[in-house]
């Protein structure tokens, strides 16, 4: 099998969920001397990305995307010790977690998922997040972006307190600010001053992107 063939198959098989075929195939990646980092960016990224593009269009729900996520962590981390670390560019690293108030984590873990199978070093504080902590954590890791969610209008007040508090530090420029969740729209990131609303885990990947100007 070639290199071409062999990449196609792990993203087929990772899309069908298939966790022990991609954990051979990428096994079989290493026996064939392809460099670990190529296995990740041209057969287990793009698994993922399928796997976005599918739950984008409501073909896949979170059990499906939960599976696929799995079987791209096993190929990852198999093959992860051979990457050589200088073929890889800096990683964007994102500070991301629910507001304080707020338990609702699913559509959180969703986007975490999709982050890390993008090469996203992430940083996930949970649910029910003291507002302070979002700052903290940036502060601690140099994050690039602070993402904040979540699901209820009583608590979404609490990521214009973060916004306002980054800005009395005179740190705000320092981070991007990414908020979702289903009372959240592009009109209130406006208005608190965050630099993106996003409705969708495949969409907060690519615009968290072009937020820091990496390509997609």
């Amino acid at each position: 099998m070639n290199k071409e063939l062999l990449f196609k198959e792990i993203i087929t098989q990772l899309v069908e969920m298939e966790e022990a075929k991609v954990v051979e195939l990428c096994k079989k990646s290493l026996e064939l001397n392809i460099p670990a980092y190529e296995t990740v960016i041209s057969a287990l990224i793009p698994g993922m990305n399928e796997v976005g593009r599918l739950y984008e269009e409501e073909e896949y729900f979170l059990p499906e995307v939960l599976m696929c996520s799995d079987a791209f962590n096993s190929g990852l981390e198999l093959v992860k010790p051979f990457i050589d670390k200088s073929s890889m560019g800096k990683a964007i690293k994102i500070v991301i977690g629910v507001i304080e108030g707020d338990t609702h984590d699913i559509g959180k873990n969703l986007v975490k998922i999709m982050m890390e199978a993008s090469g996203f070093e992430v940083y996930d504080l949970g649910r029910d997040v003291k507002l302070e902590s979002f700052i903290e954590k940036a502060e601690e890791v140099n994050s690039d972006i602070i993402c904040m969610s979540t699901l209820m209008t009583t608590t979404m007040d609490g990521m214009k307190t973060v916004t306002d508090r980054l800005k009395e530090r005179n740190i705000r420029e320092k981070y991007k600010i990414m908020i979702g969740g289903g009372p959240i729209s592009s009109r209130y990131a406006e208005m608190i001053g965050a630099d993106l609303y996003t409705n969708d885990a495949n969409e907060a990947v690519r615009k968290a992107k072009e937020l820091v100007g990496v390509g997609a």
